[in-house]
C-alpha cells in the first residue's frame, strides 16, 4: 500500500509543479513605454501656423520647439498614408508667475476638417497653479486606404494638429509658454476589406486662375457686338449718347417705367366707375 500511496504523491506533486509553471510561462513581459521619440538628424521646427490655412508642416519624427504667447492656437499639418497609426505628444512648459489653473487641449483634424477622436492618452489636461508643464498626448485609429463617407474613418491625405487652451485665469493671458511637440507614426498594415481611395484628402491650397480682364480694343477694331450688328443680328447703341455712366440700363430701366405708367393709366380708366350726373 505503500507504494501506490508514494506513487500517487509523487504524481500529484508533479502535477501542481507542472501546473503552476504554465501560468508563469504564459504570462507577458512587461514592455516599458518609451513614448514618441524624434527622429535622429531630424530639422526642428520653431513655427507653427495660428489657422489652418497658415498651418506649419511637420512630418512624423520631426521635432516642434515653439515660444508661443498663452491664449493664441496652434496649428500644424502632417501627411498621412493608408496603414499608419499616429501618435502625437506635445509638453507645454508654463510661466511660473501664473495666477491660477490651466486647461489645455490638444485637436486632429482630417483634410476635410473633420475632428478625429483620440482612442488613447491624456487629450485635455489641466495644470495646476504650482504645476512647471503639462503634458498631452492623443492616439488617432489606424488610417484605412477607403470608407463610407459617412463613417467618418480617418484617411490618407493632410491632418491638422491644434494646441490650443480652453480655461485659464483672464490674467495670465498673453503669458509666454514653451510648446515641445512630435508625431510618431508605427506602420500597422492595411485591413484586407479595405479599398482604395481615388486621392488622399488634401486641401485646395492652390487659387484658382483669374480670368484676365479684356485690354482696351485699338481704334477701329470692332467689337463682337458690333460684328454681330454688322451680319444683322443683335442689337446696336450706337444711337445712345454718349454720356458718362450711362449704357443699355438706363434705356431698359427708363421705357420699363414708361410702360408701367402707362399700364397703371389704363387699368385705371378701365376699372374706374362712370360718374353719375347729380340730380337737381
Amino acid at each position: 500500500m505503500r507504494l501506490p500511496l508514494y506513487l500517487s504523491g509523487v504524481v500529484a506533486a508533479g502535477g501542481l509543479l507542472f501546473g503552476a509553471a504554465l501560468p508563469a510561462q504564459a504570462a507577458p513581459t512587461p514592455t516599458p513605454d518609451g513614448g514618441v521619440t524624434p527622429s535622429p538628424g531630424a530639422e526642428t521646427v520653431t513655427k507653427a501656423g495660428t489657422s489652418f490655412l497658415t498651418a506649419a508642416e511637420i512630418e512624423a519624427g520631426q521635432p516642434v520647439e515653439v515660444d508661443a504667447a498663452t491664449g493664441e492656437y496652434l496649428y500644424w499639418s502632417f501627411a498621412a498614408r493608408a496603414g499608419q497609426v499616429h501618435d502625437i505628444e506635445a509638453t507645454v512648459t508654463l510661466p511660473a508667475d501664473r495666477t491660477g489653473d490651466q486647461a489645455w487641449t490638444i485637436e486632429v483634424f482630417d483634410g476635410l476638417r473633420r475632428r478625429q477622436a483620440c482612442v488613447d492618452g491624456v487629450q485635455s489636461p489641466v495644470a495646476k497653479t504650482t504645476d512647471t508643464a503639462v503634458e498631452l498626448r492623443c492616439s488617432l485609429r489606424r488610417v484605412r486606404s477607403w470608407a463610407e463617407p459617412w463613417s467618418g474613418d480617418p484617411l490618407p491625405g493632410t491632418y491638422y494638429v491644434r494646441l490650443s487652451i480652453t480655461q485659464l485665469p483672464e490674467e495670465d493671458l498673453g503669458q509666454s509658454a514653451t510648446v515641445s511637440l512630435v508625431i510618431g507614426a508605427e506602420n500597422a498594415g492595411t485591413s484586407a476589406d479595405d479599398g482604395e481611395l481615388a486621392a488622399p484628402l488634401n486641401p485646395v491650397t492652390r487659387s484658382g486662375t483669374v480670368n484676365a480682364q479684356p485690354s482696351a480694343a485699338p481704334s477701329g477694331t470692332p467689337l463682337a457686338g458690333a460684328a454681330d450688328d454688322a451680319d444683322g443680328e443683335g442689337w446696336s447703341w450706337d444711337w445712345l449718347p454718349d454720356l458718362p455712366k450711362f449704357s443699355a440700363r438706363w434705356f431698359w430701366t427708363a421705357g420699363g417705367g414708361v410702360l408701367a405708367a402707362i399700364a397703371g393709366v389704363v387699368g385705371f380708366a378701365l376699372t374706374r366707375r362712370p360718374r353719375v350726373p347729380a340730380r337737381p
